[in-house]
């Protein structure tokens, strides 16, 4: 962890141990980067926010661009800490509410019909590419990926029609011309605060921290 207002850094175990000694040396004023590592920031978000430390989780590619941008490339836990905390001082972004358990799963079924749509692309592309000797596994494969990818499309719809105010958000999404299922899909589920924006808080007097 790198403390940007200080400038020093320190380690802490992934575990209940390491998060309670974080909580000890953290204030009500400070301000927690984390970033998004699939799920192993849950916890310590979770004891941040219960604690009363406001915590941002944000995306690692937005991360990467901010080091490269600024030319801070070298690659160590130190540094990528430190690079978390400056990212924090000069974005400012917003924290916001953990997800629910309902927020959870259709984030994690969006990110895996990304990811199958991935894999169904690499497929037809490397059918494209293959011999012909290839060809009727590799079909077999892009019916099999496609046949998921609608269940997927079945399963994202059910879990957000399953509670009244996603239902009435995904509609307004969907009323938008140009806004498909999937897009409003992608949009609930990585960008909850829509319909529940409120004003930003001024930080500049509490400090930025990265882990």
């Amino acid at each position: 962890m790198f403390i940007g207002s200080a400038g020093t850094a320190f380690t802490v175990a992934n575990n209940e141990v390491g998060v309670r000694d974080l909580i000890r040396q953290l204030g009500p004023t400070d301000f927690v980067i984390l970033e998004g590592t699939g799920g192993l920031e849950t916890s310590v978000a979770s004891a941040l926010a219960a604690a009363g430390i406001s915590v941002a989780i944000v995306n690692p590619r937005r991360v990467r661009d901010f080091a490269r941008a600024t030319g801070r490339l070298a690659k160590t836990d130190r540094l990528d800490a430190e690079v978390l905390a400056w990212f924090g001082e000069a974005v400012r972004p917003e924290a916001r509410p953990l997800a629910d358990e309902h927020a959870q799963a259709l984030e994690a079924l969006v990110t895996r019909r990304r990811q199958l749509v991935e894999m169904l692309t690499a497929e037809k592309n490397r059918r494209a590419r293959a011999p012909k000797v290839l060809h009727r596994n590799i079909d077999e494969h892009i019916r099999w990926s496609e046949k998921r990818l609608s269940m997927f499309d079945d399963e994202l719809c059910e879990l957000i029609r399953s509670t009244p105010l996603r239902r009435e958000r995904d509609e307004l999404l969907r009323s938008v011309p140009g806004v498909s299922k999937v897009l409003s899909s992608t949009l609930l589920a990585q960008s909850p605060e829509l319909g529940m924006l409120k004003p930003q808080v001024d930080r500049r007097n509490g400090g930025s921290a990265a882990i």
